[in-house]
């Protein structure tokens, strides 16, 4: 089947996004019923995920090889198949994507890729019509998209005075390898995260490292635990029910100990210091007048949601989010994002797929109902 005028093939859901919350969100399609072949035909209700990898795994088929298993933060596993025995001391990059594949062919999602989405709008004016999704191999006209995009393509890189002056090197966690590459040199660790304590933990072992934050950080001595985590989240999804950018869960919850952040004290480098007042060709000026000599710059800043193919549909808000409810956007109830917002977790990616399959179904059947 065609949409008139757009030559795009018809399709119940378009999944795009084969991480953790996209796979998450085919698996409990597939569960009510829909099928991953939606040029069979005869009425079966259907889906397709579109990723824009070449092969399966993620945002873990990118992580530098020193993240191991046993320092991965918050893993959790996909629904209905659990994640191998691993040795904790394995790369996750080597444990994960092959785990990600095996789930692909355990529930024959059949992932496409690659495929790149460019855009997503509206194919017309009705409400109860079709989202046309724009891809490099070809287009699909969907009942309902399911947005599992997450954010490793689009890292936050902060901008200060001077910074293109600096003749050092400036990469983005993203960017990150090994530790070796800086052996030897000075090393500005900048962020508040996980990843930056970790990090600083690792290269401080090989260079002369200098951790830098906006803010002190808070430091909670307890456990993340479970009051705390639904605390976090709580806050998280007022932001996005609002509309505005969702924050990051350590900016409620403050930082918890994990074993690299101990070991990097007990080795006296996780001494926090204020950023810069601007950079210069070869370091930094700081607040108090002393210069810094620096030969990298390591921005552990975070990442934000990858979105910009939605920007046809208009839903951006002055603030710079999206109207979100329970996974739902607010101002089209066509899409769904899932690993948005509050559920930027393994586990929460897990539950808001279920949710929005749920979702879908129901008003599927509606559909259907008035129809009848």
């Amino acid at each position: 089947m065609h949409v008139d005028g757009y030559g795009a093939r018809d399709v119940d859901v378009v999944v795009i996004g084969a991480g953790q919350a996209g796979l998450s969100a085919a698996y409990h399609l597939r569960r009510r019923g829909f099928l991953p072949r939606p040029d069979d035909g005869g009425g079966t209700r259907s889906f397709v995920v579109l990723d824009a990898d070449a092969a399966p795994g993620g945002a873990w088929r990118h992580r530098w090889a020193s993240l191991r298993m046993r320092t991965v933060n918050g893993i959790h596993e996909l629904p209905g198949y659990a994640v191998p025995a691993a040795d904790p001391e394995a790369s996750a990059r080597d444990v994960l994507p092959p785990y990600f594949a095996a789930y692909e062919d355990r529930f024959d999602l059949h992932v496409q890729r690659p495929v790149r989405v460019h855009a997503v709008r509206r194919a017309d004016g009705d409400p109860h019509g079709r989202l046309l999704v724009e891809t490099d191999r070809g287009n699909w006209a969907a009942r309902f998209v399911i947005n599992a995009t997450g954010t490793w393509t689009k890292p936050f890189w902060p901008h200060y005075p001077g910074q293109e002056r600096f003749r050092g090197r400036q990469l983005h966690v993203a960017d990150y390898v090994s530790a070796d590459e800086f052996a030897g040199q000075r090393v500005i660790v900048v962020g508040a995260g996980i990843s930056a304590v970790q990090l600083l933990d690792e290269i401080s072992r090989v260079a002369d490292t200098v951790w830098m934050t906006r803010r002190e950080p808070e430091w909670a001595e307890e456990d993340f635990d479970i009051p705390a985590r639904v605390a976090a989240i709580a806050g998280v999804e007022e932001r996005v029910r609002q509309g505005l950018p969702p924050g990051s869960v350590v900016s409620v919850t403050g930082m918890h100990w994990t074993p690299w952040a101990r070991e990097a004290q007990a080795r006296g480098v996780l001494v926090r210091h204020p950023m810069p007042s601007s950079f210069e060709e070869e370091g930094v000026r700081m607040p108090d007048g002393t210069f810094l000599a620096a030969d990298a710059v390591l921005w552990a800043t975070g990442f934000r949601a990858a979105l910009d193919h939605l920007a046809p549909l208009h839903l951006r808000l002055p603030g710079g989010g999206l109207r979100v409810d329970g996974g739902r956007a607010t101002d089209e109830p066509r899409l769904f994002l899932v690993g948005y917002g509050p559920s930027a977790s393994t586990i929460g990616a897990n539950r808001a797929g279920r949710a929005a399959v749920s979702a879908i179904v129901g008003d599927l059947d509606a559909r259907m109902s008035d129809v009848a």
